[in-house]
């Protein structure tokens, strides 16, 4: 699947370069490429969206960078798993495919963990990490809004009730110190839109969202490993836990910095995309 495509939201037509796929033994994978002689910049979205969440990204950033946003296994127009699998080695032969590590990796939430974990497995693939909204894969949750969420979303699950799902999973979009009314309502949108779709994929598959994944073991032991620079970034009205992982992390590895993007919780680059992409530019204005 080729072809320039566009996406609008929430007033302004954003190039998405080519969507085209590659194939595995599970099925296709779907990623975009903007193509170009730059830098790789790889963006992991994160879980129950897919790479459409970075539409204000990927122009920014294809302006210095080739930037690459699969959809990950399960998500947007890639193939539902159908045996064990790791979300970092599917990144690691997209990278191969391309030909384009080593690159930096950023990801949000799912898709940052997805870029630790890389960086864990396949060390000669990362130039980088901005993570946001996240520590490790082997993620730790005491927040009672977080577990209170999750509870709820796995109880819709379970009765099949998806537009309860989706209402659970959208409470990550406010964080625990505000409500959904004082969101912007197109990321609002946008989200529940994604979110939909997901859940949706997966119901006609009757196979849930992390079916056959395959986790990345003692991950926080071996973070101390990671030598190259990682950027955490936060956003300020998320939750105690997704806090104190980022800075956990950027305490283990070598060289660790975090950074906060005020009056956001979750998705930051989707709420504050101008001050996410100031993070990520200087950021790799540094490399």
């Amino acid at each position: 699947m080729r072809g320039g495509e566009t996406f609008n939201h929430p007033s302004t037509e954003v190039s998405r370069g080519d969507l085209r796929t590659l194939g595995s033994p599970d099925g296709p994978l779907t990623y975009l490429d903007t193509g170009g002689n730059g830098p790789a910049v790889v963006l992991l979205h994160g879980g129950f969206v897919d790479h459409r969440m970075w539409h204000a990204q990927i122009p920014a950033l294809a302006r210095t960078h080739r930037v690459i946003a699969p959809d990950a296994r399960g998500h947007g127009a890639s193939s539902v798993a159908k045996a064990p699998f790791r979300r970092a080695d599917d990144v690691a032969a997209l990278l191969k495919h391309l030909d384009t590590g080593p690159a930096v990796l950023v990801g949000l939430s799912m898709g940052g963990a997805t870029a630790v974990d890389v960086a864990l497995e396949h060390p000669p693939l990362v130039r980088a990490l901005v993570v946001s909204g996240v520590g490790t894969s082997e993620t730790e949750f005491h927040d009672p809004f977080v577990l209170r969420s999750l509870t709820e979303m796995g109880r819709a699950l379970g009765a099949g009730d998806t537009a309860g799902w989706v209402e659970a999973f959208m409470r990550f979009t406010s964080g625990p110190h505000r409500t959904l009314a004082e969101v912007d309502p197109e990321v609002l949108r946008l989200l529940r839109d994604l979110a939909s779709h997901t859940i949706a994929k997966h119901r006609d598959s009757e196979v849930s969202p992390d079916h056959h994944v395959v986790p990345v073991t003692d991950t926080w032991a071996r973070a101390a490993r990671i030598d190259v620079p990682v950027l955490a970034i936060v956003g300020g009205l998320d939750s105690d836990d997704n806090h104190a992982m980022a800075d956990r992390l950027v305490r283990t590895v070598a060289h660790g910095r975090l950074v906060r993007v005020e009056d956001t919780a979750h998705y930051p680059s989707l709420e504050r995309p101008e001050v996410f992409n100031a993070y990520v530019s200087d950021f790799l204005s540094t490399l």
